[in-house]
């Protein structure tokens, strides 16, 4: 009938019945593993010396740059461990394959998120009314040196962060991490310059005030995905009644559109055709509103005659 329906882009590839695969798909983190990993590797070389300097200055504001630098390291390892894994092929009862784990990934790195804010917020109004003894110049020394740390494992994960969720929230801890260490800084300055000590826990507190409605927007975001709550900005009674208007189309039910992963999005339908109509038009068209208007690489469209019934079958 001069209508191919192949899932790649060379039909009859894999062995001449018309329904080539095609090269897979791979999620919008994937592309941006080779960055990550350098971002950890960085960041991981740092986080050792930091830790130690911050518990001998005996700065908080260091401190709290410390262990947000210790989950950045967490947190970059998670999300590379979710893309390795994720592109493992789909096999057994995982027929999405291993993707979700990069949504499960941007979901830890945000709880280890609002538990670091809440430490140094706690810990600030501890110091301020017992503030202790902080040594500015070692402060400032290591805090430099972890912005510069910092600035590169940035701009290795600015491009992925617009793209991956999984990459965002790597992307968003590397940011709370270099204010933090641009505090820091400054509070070390203030410190060795005027020796006002409360410096310190009002640089810590900034920080982890600064965290939390970040670190809230990334948790909603990954929870969406999890709720399987169709992808911001998309329409889904929009794309319905887009789906009911094309030509030979009766009725459009059961629409769902849900994210897998970032930059993979999903959708199943049933759309009932009109006598006569041509199915193959409608499938075609059906695909392509899908794609190209909603950004769905995956769509499930099952094209049903307007007198199919859906009645359970009796035994």
């Amino acid at each position: 009938m001069g209508h191919d329906h192949s899932h790649g882009s060379t039909p009859g590839s894999d062995g001449g019945d018309g329904h080539a695969h095609g090269p897979r798909i791979g999620s919008a983190g994937e592309r941006h593993q080779k960055p990550l990993a350098i971002a950890f590797a960085v960041t991981a070389a740092y986080a050792v010396v930091e830790v130690a300097a911050g518990i001998t200055t005996g700065s908080l504001a260091l401190i709290s740059d410390a262990a947000h630098m210790g989950t950045d390291v967490l947190g970059l390892g998670l999300a590379l461990a979710a893309i390795h894994l994720a592109k493992r092929p789909a096999a057994g009862q995982r027929t999405y394959g291993t993707y979700r784990l990069e949504v499960l990934a941007a979901i830890i790195n945000g709880l280890l998120l609002f538990g670091v804010a809440f430490y140094v917020l706690y810990e600030a109004v501890e110091r301020f009314q017992n503030p202790p003894e902080v040594m500015g110049v070692p402060m400032l020394v290591v805090s430099s040196i972890g912005l510069i740390v910092n600035i590169i494992a940035f701009r290795l994960l600015t491009a992925g962060s617009k793209e991956s969720l999984n990459v965002k929230g790597a992307y968003l801890e590397v940011l709370s991490d270099m204010l933090g260490s641009v505090g820091v800084i400054i509070g070390a300055i203030v410190i060795a310059t005027t020796g006002f000590q409360y410096a310190d826990p009002i640089v810590g507190a900034a920080i982890g005030l600064f965290i939390l409605p970040r670190t809230w927007k990334l948790l909603r975001q990954a929870l969406r995905i999890i709720m399987e709550v169709a992808p911001p900005g998309v329409d889904v009674e929009a794309a319905q009644r887009e789906l009911a208007a094309i030509v030979g189309v009766e009725e459009v039910h059961d629409l769902h559109i849900w994210t897998i992963t970032s930059g993979m999005e999903a959708a199943s339908a049933h759309i009932v055709i009109k006598d006569g109509a041509d199915w193959h038009a409608v499938l075609d068209e059906s695909r392509s509103i899908l794609a190209d208007r909603y950004g769905v690489t995956h769509p499930t469209i099952q094209v049903e005659p307007i007198d199919h019934s859906e009645e359970p079958v009796g035994f």
